[in-house]
């Protein structure tokens, strides 16, 4: 479904273009709408964008697709901002993890909910409301239940398993939908040029994808907790966070929610000139006037004075 989302006014721009599920929009706890919210981005530590659904039962990732000089038509008008924004289920223990890592350096059991507090973004508490959100915590932390309160504290083996399971169950999609990967396709297109991916592969690119959703430092035992040696040097199987474009990355969270990474907006390299373009360029163009000179205004003859 594609959706139009208000801007701020100040932008200049009055809508996103939006690609969203119909079960993003419909209610599904109570009559609250879904809201865009800034969280903080369990892999850079900074600022995204996100997007709780009715009734905060569910978390979407925002992530914004764009390329040069795009607009849409939205019924009679043009709207001048081309990027797509597309919003996509995402599991919320992703977020919350940071949280228990941080507090699991006391080496104490507390509860979930005096956890995940966070004074620059005081919005990651509604993350406890989601659906899968404290029925799927024993799978990255210990639990401890007195009278009907229940505590909790960070286990890095149990956090390791579950990830290793999310990479498994990436392997298993990635070869149900037939994509090829590793050596098997080229990084910039991603057009097969075999038909077969080894395991190692294929694990490599999943532990890629999952990498994306965590820090640096689990990303790395994570890899070690999957057999798999780091790579001296860079091969097609290095994970694919690295070879998409800028456009495909998580929307930074500003204060009207529509600034998007820094790194979109770096400066890009010139084109590479066409063959005609090549062709003109050596054309010697000496004596010939410049295309302005025939647009300049006239300048009015002198009267002759003997007339």
């Amino acid at each position: 479904m594609t959706s139009k989302k208000k801007r701020t006014p100040n932008t200049g721009n009055d809508s996103w273009v939006v690609m969203a599920a119909d079960s993003v929009t419909n209610p599904q706890n109570g009559n609250s709408d879904p809201a865009f919210v800034r969280l903080r981005n369990p892999s850079t530590d900074g600022a995204s964008l996100y997007m709780l659904g009715s009734g905060d039962v569910q978390l979407f990732e925002v992530k914004a697709f764009e390329e040069d000089f795009h607009s849409w038509f939205v019924g009679q008008t043009v709207q001048r901002d081309g990027r797509l924004i597309f919003v996509t289920p995402m599991d919320p223990l992703y977020l919350i993890l940071p949280y228990l890592i941080k507090s699991g350096r006391e080496e104490k059991f507390q509860p979930v909910a005096q956890v995940v507090m966070d004074e620059e973004f005081p919005a990651c508490s509604r993350l406890l409301s989601c659906t899968r959100s404290l029925a799927s915590l024993h799978h990255i932390a210990d639990e401890k239940e007195v009278g009907s309160l229940k505590f909790h504290r960070y286990n890095q083996e149990r956090t390791m398993n579950w990830l290793k399971k999310k990479v498994e169950r990436t392997v298993v999609a990635l070869k149900k939908k037939n994509i090829s990967v590793g050596e098997g396709v080229k990084s910039t297109t991603f057009v097969t040029v075999k038909s077969k991916s080894d395991e190692e592969d294929y694990l490599r690119y999943a532990h890629g994808l999952i990498s994306e959703y965590i820090s640096e430092d689990l990303s790395k035992a994570l890899l070690k907790h999957l057999g798999l040696p780091e790579l001296t040097s860079p091969k097609e199987t290095e994970p694919p966070s690295k070879k998409r474009k800028l456009s495909d990355k998580p929307v930074e969270a500003g204060e009207d929610y529509t600034k998007f990474n820094s790194a979109d907006f770096a400066r890009k390299p010139p084109k590479k000139m066409t063959a005609a373009q090549k062709t003109l360029a050596k054309v010697d163009k000496t004596g010939m006037k410049p295309m302005s000179s025939f647009f300049s205004p006239k300048v009015k003859a002198e009267k002759n004075k003997n007339v």
